[in-house]
């Protein structure tokens, strides 16, 4: 405890860049003050400041004013969460979810973390791949389910969940008539597909997969909304993939020949001071997915390779 405090002491110092104010600012003599910043620097073996006509830090002392802020408010959050562990006030998991997740999923993961978890509130925002990345860099979200691949950096990662996408067609169309189609049967076709802001990594993948095959599309539209997406393939600007068949009959859904095409979805959580129920939601949330009867749990694959870990290029 000692040691927090002196990193504490440390980083109010680094912050006015003089003791007399630092000290002010704590409520302590500046003479204690001096000397826990001294101790510091010699259970470091490190200078941190230049004491000149001007206090200024070193190059470690910038090095640990980053790291003391990091480490603070991971001891924070984590004194936190367990205070409010013991006293029963753990009421809110933040988890964020891709907006194409359909509704009735959606009231399933949360019916059976209710379920499970009666306690615990959890608060679903709908928000794209990319923003969950960032929101869960700065602990603004305790959870995401994530579109793979993705840079999972300082991310513990849950089930990962592969789906085989086919593609969905106006009923018009002359490749309807087929029972399912390769990627090189859709040349010339255009491509309705979700923006790349939204998910990088599945977009380049998804891009990579179809040129791969053949398919290398005419034109693509980009669609947040699957409604939006739908209007578009029944305008007949492109073709769209999708995990199973839409209730529309005016389009079709074709199976892809050798289910060249998935889509890899978990749940993921920060690794430092996760929130209690994460790993747990991620778990539940797993079963909910793979009871579509397509899905299924694949295990993550080894190794740091954060953007490439979940491609297959085979």
């Amino acid at each position: 405890m000692d040691h927090l405090r002196s990193l504490r002491y440390f980083l109010v110092v680094a912050d006015e860049l003089h003791f007399g104010r630092a000290a002010e600012r704590l409520g302590i003599a500046q003479p204690p003050l001096s000397q826990r910043v001294k101790r510091l620097e010699a259970e470091l073996g490190a200078k941190l400041f230049d004491r000149g006509r001007r206090v200024t830090l070193t190059e470690a002392g910038e090095v640990l004013r980053a790291e003391a802020r990091d480490l603070l408010a991971r001891w924070d959050r984590m004194t936190s969460l367990v205070a409010k562990a013991e006293r029963g006030e753990l009421d809110a998991l933040r988890a964020g979810v891709p907006p194409e997740l359909p509704g009735p999923v959606l009231a399933a993961i949360l019916t059976a973390f209710a379920e499970r978890h009666p306690a615990v509130r959890l608060d679903l925002q709908e928000l794209t791949t990319a923003e969950q990345v960032r929101l869960l860099a700065d602990r603004s979200l305790d959870a995401g389910l994530l579109h793979l691949p993705v840079d999972v950096a300082d991310l513990e990662l849950g089930p990962v969940l592969d789906t085989p996408l086919g593609v969905v067609l106006p009923r018009d169309s002359p490749l309807a008539r087929r029972a399912s189609l390769s990627l090189a049967d859709l040349a010339g076709e255009g491509l309705v597909h979700a923006p790349r802001a939204a998910a990088p990594g599945s977009y380049d993948a998804l891009l990579r997969t179809c040129w791969d095959h053949g398919f290398r599309p005419a034109s693509i539209r980009h669609a947040r909304n699957p409604e939006f997406a739908l209007g578009l393939v029944l305008a007949g600007h492109g073709v769209a993939f999708e995990p199973g068949p839409r209730k529309e009959p005016r389009v079709v859904w074709r199976p892809l020949d050798g289910e060249v095409l998935r889509s890899r979805m978990a749940f993921a959580w920060p690794s430092p001071s996760p929130h209690p129920q994460a790993a747990k939601l991620a778990e539940l949330a797993a079963m909910v997915l793979e009871g579509d009867g397509v899905s299924r749990i694949v295990p993550p694959a080894q190794g740091p390779r954060p953007w490439d870990v979940f491609y297959d290029r085979t």
